[in-house]
C-alpha cells in the first residue's frame, strides 16, 4: 500500500481545486461557434465543458474507458434485509469474470473494460483471472450492533479505491464508471445517506432488490438501529462511511478523489456509488463539479440526494440494477457528446452563414 491515507489524507480531498473557468469558457467558445442553434445540445454542453475542464485540454477524448466494479458483503445481510442471501455476491462476481452480467453486456455495446475489485467479499476465490484481489475482511460487522468497520479499514479501502484510480491513469483510461456488487449494500447506503443528509430513514431507504411492504418497513427499522447504534460516531463523513457504510462505498471514495485528483472524468453509477461519492463531495465540495451522475435510481431516496446535490442525471430509466450499468450506458452519451464537439464544423469552417442579427 502508498501512504496516501496517513493523517494527511483529508488535506490531500481538500486540496483538491474548483474546475478553471478559463477552460469551460474556452468550450463553450468552441460549441457557440458550430454549426448548430446555439445551446442546441442543452445540458450536454454542460458536460462538454466540464469534460475540457476535467481534462484541461482543447482535443478532449473519452474513448478509452473503464467501469470499476468494487464488491463487498456486508454482516447487516444477517437482518433479513435482502431477498437474497450473501451468497449471491461471490456467485454474481463468477458471473461478472464470465462475462455473462448485464454489466458485460452493456460494456461490450460501450467498447468499455470492466474491472472487478474485491474489497471484502465473504468467499475465498481461487487464482482468477481479471479479478483484482483486495480483499479487507470477508464482509463488515453489522451496523445494527456495531460499527461496520475500524479506521484502518475504512482508511485501507478507501486507499485502494485511491490506487484504482492511480492505475486507470497509467492505463490511459479517459473515462471512468463507478459501480457495485454486494447483497445488502442499499441497506448500508441508506444509512450512509440518511446520516450525511440527516434525512429520516423512511425517507430515504428503498426496496433494493424488491422487497414488498413489510419488509421494506423491516429494513426501515434496521437502519433506524444502525444510526441509532452508532450515534455517538456519526460525526463527520469519514466517521459516518466508518460507521455503517461498506468496504466498496468506501472504496467508490476514495476512486472518485483519485479521479478528480487526476483529471479523469468520472461516472457516479446509482444508489450506492453515489453514498461514497457523497462522501467525498462533502469534505471537498469541489469535487462536485467533476463528476457525472449517470441515472436517478428506482431507490427512493436517489431523487432527494439529487436534488440536494442539484444535479441532474443524465438518464431517467427506472433503472435499480447497479453493477455499474446505468454509468455505462451513460459512457456512451458522452463519447457521442465528446465526438460532436471534435467532429462537427464551426460556421467559419463550414462556410455556413450565421443566424440573422
Amino acid at each position: 500500500m502508498t501512504d496516501v491515507l496517513t493523517p494527511s489524507w483529508k488535506e490531500k480531498i481538500l486540496e483538491i481545486p474548483a474546475l478553471d473557468v478559463s477552460w469551460k469558457t474556452k468550450a463553450r467558445t468552441r460549441l457557440r461557434e458550430q454549426t448548430r442553434p446555439e445551446g442546441s445540445l442543452g445540458r450536454l454542453e454542460d458536460y462538454l465543458e466540464r469534460i475540457v475542464a476535467i481534462q484541461k485540454t482543447e482535443t478532449p477524448s473519452v474513448t478509452k474507458k473503464r467501469i470499476i466494479l468494487f464488491a463487498a458483503d456486508h454482516g447487516v445481510e444477517e437482518e433479513g434485509v435482502s431477498l437474497y442471501p450473501r451468497e449471491v455476491t461471490s456467485a454474481m462476481v463468477y458471473n461478472f469474470l464470465q462475462g455473462g452480467a448485464t454489466i458485460n453486456a452493456f460494456a461490450r455495446a460501450v467498447g468499455s473494460e470492466v474491472e472487478i475489485v474485491d474489497v471484502g467479499v465473504d468467499h475465498e476465490f481461487g487464482p482468477e483471472k481479471n479479478l483484482i484481489s483486495k480483499k479487507i475482511r470477508r464482509g463488515t460487522s453489522n451496523i445494527r450492533r456495531i460499527q461496520a468497520m475500524s479506521a484502518a479499514e475504512v482508511f485501507q479501502a478507501f486507499e485502494i479505491g485511491w490506487e484504482r484510480a492511480v492505475t486507470a491513469k497509467k492505463d490511459g483510461i479517459e473515462l471512468l464508471g463507478l459501480g457495485e456488487m454486494g447483497i445488502a449494500n442499499t441497506t448500508a447506503a441508506s444509512a450512509v445517506i440518511a446520516a450525511l443528509t440527516r434525512r429520516a430513514p423512511s425517507q430515504v431507504t428503498g426496496r433494493g432488490t424488491g422487497i414488498d411492504d413489510s419488509m421494506l418497513q423491516h429494513k426501515i427499522r434496521v437502519v433506524e438501529d444502525a444510526l441509532q447504534a452508532n450515534r455517538s460516531h456519526l460525526i463527520d463523513p469519514i466517521s459516518i462511511l466508518q460507521s455503517v457504510g461498506g468496504f466498496e462505498i468506501a472504496a467508490i471514495a476514495g476512486c472518485v478523489t483519485g479521479a478528480v485528483a487526476y483529471r479523469i472524468p468520472c461516472i457516479i453509477d446509482g444508489w450506492i456509488a453515489s453514498a461514497g461519492a457523497l462522501v467525498s463531495i462533502q469534505i471537498n465540495p469541489s469535487i462536485l463539479e467533476y463528476l457525472f451522475f449517470a441515472h436517478e435510481s428506482e431507490e427512493k431516496g436517489h431523487r432527494i440526494l439529487l436534488e440536494e446535490l442539484d444535479v441532474q442525471p443524465l438518464l431517467r430509466l427506472s433503472m435499480r440494477l447497479g453493477e455499474g450499468t446505468g454509468a455505462c450506458l451513460a459512457m456512451g452519451i458522452l463519447e457521442a457528446a465528446v465526438r460532436a464537439y471534435q467532429d462537427v464544423a464551426t460556421f467559419e469552417e463550414a462556410q455556413v452563414a450565421r443566424k440573422k442579427k
